[in-house]
C-alpha cells in the first residue's frame, strides 16, 4: 500500500511540474480536446490536490503512526477531500470569478466625453480621445451639428454610425448646481 501512496504523491508533484513549466504548452495543444471534463469539481488543480495530498498523507500516516491501514486510507481520503475543497473554494472558484477584459465595443461610447485632437470640419473626419476604464482611446469622429469643432474642445458622444463617432460640442453650464 506504500507503493501506492508514494506514486500518488510523485504523480501529484510530476503533474504540478509539469503544469507550471508547460501547462500553456499543453493547453494550446489541447485547445478544446477536454471540454467535456468542464465541470468544476473537476478542475485538474483540485484533482492533483487531492492526489498529491492523499498520497502525501498516507506516506505519513503510515510512517509516523501505528494506525490500521484501513484507518489510514480512510483518514489520508477525509484528508485529501478537505484540501480539495479548501483549494477549489480558496483558490479556482475566486479565480474563475476574477477574469476582466478591457475590452469594448465601439457602441458603448455613446454618451461618453471626449477631448477633440484633430480639428473636425463640418463635414468631414477628425480624431477624439475618450476615456475607456484606465485608458484613453483615440477614434475617428465626425461633427453631428455639422459645424467645425477645433482641436482641445470637450465633446460627447452621440451616435457611433460605421464604426464613426458622432460627436457634438459638450456646452457645460457653469454656475448651476
Amino acid at each position: 500500500m506504500e507503493a501506492l501512496f508514494w506514486g500518488c504523491l510523485t504523480g501529484g508533484v510530476l503533474f504540478a511540474i509539469v503544469s507550471v513549466l508547460l501547462g500553456d504548452v499543453l493547453s494550446g495543444a489541447l485547445d478544446g480536446a477536454l471540454d467535456f471534463l468542464s465541470l468544476d469539481v473537476l478542475n485538474p488543480m483540485v484533482i492533483a490536490a487531492a492526489v498529491t495530498v492523499f498520497g502525501g498523507s498516507g506516506i505519513m500516516l503510515t510512517t509516523y503512526t501505528e494506525f490500521s491501514l484501513l484507518f489510514v486510507m480512510m483518514l489520508s481520503l477525509l484528508i485529501s477531500a478537505a484540501v480539495s475543497v479548501v483549494v477549489y473554494f480558496g483558490y479556482v472558484r475566486p479565480m474563475e470569478n476574477s477574469e476582466n477584459s478591457t475590452g469594448f465595443s465601439v457602441q458603448e461610447l455613446t454618451g461618453r466625453i471626449g477631448e477633440v485632437m484633430i480639428p473636425l470640419p463640418a463635414v468631414g473626419y477628425g480624431e477624439v480621445m475618450v476615456r475607456v476604464g484606465a485608458s484613453n482611446t483615440l477614434h475617428i469622429a465626425s461633427s453631428f451639428d455639422q459645424r467645425p469643432v477645433p482641436a482641445g474642445v470637450r465633446v460627447v458622444v452621440i451616435d457611433v454610425v460605421d464604426g464613426v463617432l458622432r460627436v457634438s460640442e459638450l456646452e457645460e453650464v457653469k454656475g448651476e448646481v
